[in-house]
């Protein structure tokens, strides 16, 4: 009996002994993806507070500072959780899990496709904010009521479509997607003729002069 515990024991510290070069191993690599992450994230962020990205789009008005902060600290999250999987794949691999690492590398594959809908939901927002004051100026002699609820109207059909179109990007429910895209386009549709057909085309760009001379202030 006591020899039976003794080849046990002899067996759990061996295979331990033998395993731990690959577990710490595993772990310093995993590490150096979590610093390198972390590195990425932190140099994202420093360009664009010195590059001044952030004031830029504040002066046009089309978002806030504050806003761009939060997308930029999103997409640079997201960066950040793509370089750490990166190195979770072959720390996997070294402590053998090889069927872990083709869940992971799915989730790897996956995640281009969020950069991708981030930076679409980023553009639909300066968009729908952009077209917005433009059919707001556009029909202002309709009355401020009419302006505004024409404007908020155009946003939020520019929102919706953009909506759809980071739904198609990421693959959740692409078949209503595509068939609610024809109604969305028509919708697209009208509000752009509403703005530049409406004695649109010379406010438009007083708007357009209007933004470059904040930027150059």
């Amino acid at each position: 009996m006591i020899e039976l515990i003794n080849t046990i024991l002899f067996d759990f510290f061996r295979n331990l002994g033998n395993y731990l070069p690959n577990l710490f191993g595993g772990l310093l690599i995993l590490v150096v993806g979590l610093l390198i992450g972390s590195i990425v994230k932190q140099l994202i962020m420093t360009v664009v507070t010195f590059s001044k990205i952030d004031l830029l789009f504040h002066k046009t008005k089309l978002i806030k500072k504050e806003e761009v902060n939060v997308w930029t600290e999103v997409l640079s999250e997201i960066l950040k959780w793509m370089l750490i999987i990166v190195f979770l794949v072959p720390a996997l691999e070294v402590w053998g899990l090889s069927r872990a690492t083709t869940v992971v590398n799915q989730i790897l594959f996956y995640l281009p496709n969020v950069v991708v809908a981030v930076v679409i939901a980023f553009v639909g927002i300066l968009a729908s904010n952009l077209t917005s004051d433009l059919v707001r100026h556009s029909v202002k002699t309709m009355g401020s009521t009419a302006s505004n609820s024409l404007a908020v109207f155009t946003r939020g059909t520019i929102m919706f479509f953009t909506v759809l179109v980071v739904l198609n990007q990421l693959g959740v429910a692409q078949d209503l997607v595509r068939i609610l895209f024809t109604g969305i386009v028509a919708m697209l549709s009208l509000a752009g003729g509403l703005a530049f057909g409406l004695g649109g085309k010379e406010l438009a760009k007083e708007l357009l002069d209007e933004l470059k001379n904040k930027l150059k202030q």
